[in-house]
């Protein structure tokens, strides 16, 4: 059975977010930059799946921002849905973007927006790494 992402994204993202959460008084993400090896990491089958930020903003209850370097021939998991609105921007390697069963080429540059509940995925079609990054969140 394939673990949905949402389950890598609380096994990777909460530990090490809930202790930079900590250092907002607000209980909110702080403003601040983190660079890739501070960012929380899960290696996974599939790929290494980073998680910069996971927690509520001043606008949005929960905002999930990070990357995932999806190995050539891999998919995260099949096509999904979810409550938060989901962006993702590819920005190294080829593949495939769905979304609601339409299939589209991706390269660098290619970015991806999936409203709520719509059902979307993402696999690597290249010989090379697929460097993507998503931004979810749920106002």
């Amino acid at each position: 059975v394939m673990a949905k992402r949402r389950d890598f994204l609380k096994l990777a993202g909460l530990p090490g977010m809930a202790a930079l959460a900590a250092t907002s008084s607000s209980g909110k993400l702080p403003s601040v930059v983190i660079d890739s090896e501070k960012a929380a990491v899960s290696h996974e089958a599939f790929g290494d799946l980073r998680v910069y930020f996971s927690g509520p903003t001043d606008q949005v209850q929960s905002m999930t921002a990070g990357s995932l370097m999806l190995k050539p021939g891999m998919s995260p998991h099949p096509p999904h849905q979810h409550p938060e609105e989901e962006f993702m921007v590819v920005t190294e390697g080829s593949g495939e973007i769905s979304i609601e069963g339409k299939v589209t080429s991706v390269s660098p540059g290619s970015m991806m927006y999936a409203g709520s509940n719509r059902l979307h995925g993402i696999v690597n079609t290249g010989k090379q790494p697929l460097l993507f990054y998503f931004y979810k969140w749920k106002a």
